[in-house]
């Protein structure tokens, strides 16, 4: 059984998928699309930057589910016993276009929407995130308590492995969560370069916005399960899955419990595809014994169809 692994914001990097789309004309078909849905010049965007225009959210979360799609269109035929899918915030709207329950157009348009959101929420109330490594989950989420006050909230954000988590809230809290944990005995703990508190209570004024743009997307049954951010469910249903993806915004990405249910099933395969190896590491984190791989290059799709 295999499990597809889709990467989210952050993975993104000037030159993304231009080898893809130059040696599978599959690949290259999928970013004249996006290119052509966004009215944008997208491909462009992603092969030639500028580096901090290509970051901004509302380009990078559709920069990454096209060089996602992109790969997944030349090795979907190849990938065997697909299971399960699961997505890093962004990249649940990738998995759901590999499951078929949402098309290529209409995600693209609906990450297109949600980064603006974000980056509006953003602007309306200013918050940060941090990462806190080398502590218990438990630990971390009595310092983000600690941290928060009646004006000023901190919560955990991402739970991506044991010992590393992501904090996110309002500015003056998640300063005072980075002392705490520092004092609770982190590794590390430091401020990330975001432009809003993604997975807090600060996101809810972008919730509205994205229901409403969902509402206008057909969303059908994935073929496969997609284990969902929120709870590690594994989603089969449409209904659920738009309850969900909404819901993600202003809820943490409990990525250890998503793989934990994906490992209980008995997935004995996992497949990155996309730009990074985040997903990747990670995995190894929460299952050391877990086989893994990357599919996101011309040179690693190669070696994987010819196998």
């Amino acid at each position: 059984m295999v499990a597809l692994l889709f990467p989210g914001q952050g993975a993104q990097f000037v030159g993304m998928g231009r080898d893809v789309a130059e040696r599978f004309p599959a690949a290259r078909e999928v970013f004249e699309e996006a290119d052509d849905v966004l009215g944008v010049a997208l491909s462009r965007l992603a092969w030639e930057g500028p580096e901090d225009e290509l970051t901004a959210t509302h380009n990078a979360q559709p920069a990454i589910l096209t060089h996602s799609i992109a790969v997944h269109r030349v090795v979907a035929a190849e990938l065997g016993d697909v299971r399960f899918a699961a997505g890093h915030s962004l990249g649940e709207f990738s998995a759901y276009v590999a499951a078929g329950a949402i098309s290529f157009a209409d995600a693209l348009r609906t990450v297109r929407r949600r980064g603006e959101l974000m980056y509006g929420s953003g602007q309306s109330r200013p918050g940060t995130m941090a990462a806190v490594l080398g502590l218990e989950d438990e630990v971390v989420e009595r310092v983000c308590r600690e941290a928060s006050s009646d004006s000023a909230v901190c919560v955990p954000a991402n739970y991506n492995a044991p010992g590393q988590l992501v904090i996110s809230g309002d500015v003056a809290a998640v300063d005072r969560a980075i002392e705490l944990a520092k004092e609770a005995g982190a590794r590390r703990a430091i401020r990330l370069n975001v432009s809003g508190a993604f997975h807090s209570p600060l996101m809810e004024v972008a919730e509205a916005g994205l229901a409403a743009q969902l509402d206008t997307v057909a969303l059908e049954a994935p073929r496969f399960a997609v284990v969902s951010n929120v709870d590690a469910s594994a989603v089969t249903d449409a209904e659920s899955a738009r309850r969900l993806l909404v819901r993600q915004l202003t809820s943490p990405v409990r990525w250890t419990a998503c793989m934990r249910t994906i490992l209980d099933a008995g997935v004995t395969r996992f497949i990155e595809i996309g730009p990074g190896s985040v997903l990747t590491g990670l995995l190894k984190r929460i299952e050391r014994g877990a086989e893994s791989r990357t599919l996101g290059t011309a040179a690693e799709i190669e070696g994987f169809l010819g196998e």
